[in-house]
């Protein structure tokens, strides 16, 4: 078990299990908005054993991209009164257990995990439309070998680049690799815009139940590779993920589909990347992270993303919002905020128990 702490745990009397699978930066950015009126202890990845050994006294359970919340662990935690899982996925949380202890359950929604769910979809459909290309094509408005005529009802020029190779992601495979939060929010907004077949790969399958209910269906990497249109990595950083997308997995892919990162950025050999889309192995790369960040000058993709004639699109980590726009302390208050409404008497959003 990992964890930065408590803050302030003297000035505060009401106390918060906050369970989290995050790193120091996210944690502190946790614990920093915690309301005062709060002693909040923060975990990161605790066995079962341990959370036994935390929960007697703790008031709230705060869940972020942590495991099962069980019957025995609400027995032990007698003075629970709310189980919050920051984000949708809640099947493992034992709700009917809950309900039975008395204890409130809400699934807060994740804002940054819905905008970078949101920018990986654009990517895909910009990458798929071949945009970037387009838009330089129609930019340009230069000698097309066809007179310009007023367009109506017969009269239109379709298509004067005459490009191919436009595709989309109607009817077309797209694997996640790494499924949290984000590749749920991906699924959803992917498996509402069109039929689509969706494959996720993780180190543990979700329950059937959560499958069926995202239409979703699990993968190997030795499947989910050769078979995605449109491979999209969300793997968070770790020793066993470190350049794992290298040029032996590249060569797996299948020829003439498209890779979407907004995952960690060292998970991805940019090198051998680029060497794929040079060759034409990949139709198409749209990268929102980076080995190193802020972006190099020596960075091998940025030669083909600087040309408006190759299918690269790259954006400066930017996926959960701006800066300004994403301002990690006032998304982290709203953590707590239905443990204040709790506090106050007030209804709980987003609640499901």
């Amino acid at each position: 078990m990992e964890g930065i702490g408590n803050v302030n745990a003297s000035q505060r009397k009401h106390r918060v299990l906050f369970v989290t699978d995050r790193g120091q930066r996210h944690q502190a950015a946790a614990l920093e908005a915690a309301p005062p009126e709060l002693d909040v202890i923060m975990v990161r990845r605790p066995s079962r054993e341990e959370l036994l050994r935390l929960l007697p006294g703790v008031e709230f359970l705060i869940s972020e991209r942590s495991g099962a919340v069980d019957a025995g662990m609400m027995a032990v935690g007698t003075r629970l009164r709310l189980i919050q899982r920051l984000g949708s996925l809640t099947y493992d949380i034992d709700v009917v257990a809950a309900r039975v202890a008395g204890v409130a359950v809400s699934a807060w929604p994740v804002r940054p995990a819905i905008m970078v769910a949101e920018h990986v979809l654009l990517q895909m459909l910009a990458l798929a439309r071949r945009l970037k290309e387009l838009a330089a094509v129609a930019n340009e408005a230069g000698d097309w070998g066809l007179p310009a005529q007023r367009t109506d009802e017969d009269t239109f020029a379709y298509d004067w680049s005459l490009r191919q190779g436009i595709e989309a992601v109607y009817e077309s495979t797209v694997g996640i690799l790494g499924f949290g939060e984000i590749g749920a929010e991906l699924a959803r907004r992917v498996g509402g815009l069109a039929p689509a077949r969706i494959l996720y790969h993780k180190r543990r399958p979700l329950p059937p139940g959560a499958e069926e209910e995202l239409r979703i269906s699990y993968a190997s990497l030795e499947q989910i590779v050769p078979e995605s249109d449109f491979l999209c990595n969300l793997l968070p950083y770790s020793a066993g993920t470190d350049g794992l997308i290298n040029a032996r997995f590249l060569a797996g892919m299948k020829p003439g589909a498209f890779f979407v990162s907004a995952g960690s950025g060292s998970v991805v050999d940019e090198g051998a990347l680029a060497a794929a889309l040079r060759d034409g192995h990949l139709a198409g790369a749209a990268l929102d992270t980076f080995e190193w960040e802020p972006i190099r000058p020596d960075n091998p993709l940025l030669p083909l993303a600087r040309d408006p004639q190759t299918n690269v699109l790259l954006t400066p980590h930017v996926a959960a919002g701006g800066w300004k726009d994403n301002a990690w302390r006032t998304d982290r208050r709203q953590d707590y905020e239905n443990i204040l409404r709790l506090l106050e008497g007030r209804p709980l959003l987003y609640r499901i128990a």
